[in-house]
């Protein structure tokens, strides 16, 4: 079996140009069933024609829809960075854990609905200042 360099060269172009085809055609894809404006009858006749002429149909949609794609793909990211600094923004302003201020306000609440007794509430509170006055004077 002799494979000369050519023979090598000739099937690394061929496997590109399959391969750079399967990575448009999953582009092209994902760009036509993510967009909403196109209706169903449209997505069906671009990926009718993308399966029946791949090469012509692939170069077509690029040039028909090469410049929304690269503004749906734009705003689609835009969309995805706004998300995530909302989350970002949810998740760092939320307390780590309650305030004492916040646990005495629920104490007074389980109080005022009769859930503690008087004695109750005092020994529950206490317990909390006590905790909260023992990290102050003695700090890590």
């Amino acid at each position: 079996m002799d494979i000369s360099i050519g023979e090598i060269l000739l099937s690394t172009v061929w496997f590109m140009l399959v391969f750079a085809w399967i990575w448009l055609m999953v582009n092209i894809l994902t760009d036509l069933f993510r967009d909403p404006s196109m209706s169903g009858w449209g997505k069906a006749a671009w990926t009718l024609f993308l399966i029946v002429l791949p090469w012509i149909g692939a170069l077509t949609y690029l040039i028909a829809r090469g410049r929304s794609m690269n503004e749906r793909a734009a705003q689609r990211a835009r969309q995805q960075e706004a998300q995530l600094r909302q989350y970002v923004r949810e998740v760092a302003g939320a307390p780590a854990s309650p305030s004492p201020a916040d646990e005495l306000t629920k104490l007074a609440d389980l109080r005022r609905r009769g859930v503690l007794n008087d004695s109750e509430y005092e020994r529950a509170k206490s317990a909390l200042l006590g905790a909260d006055s023992n990290v102050a004077r003695h700090p890590a």
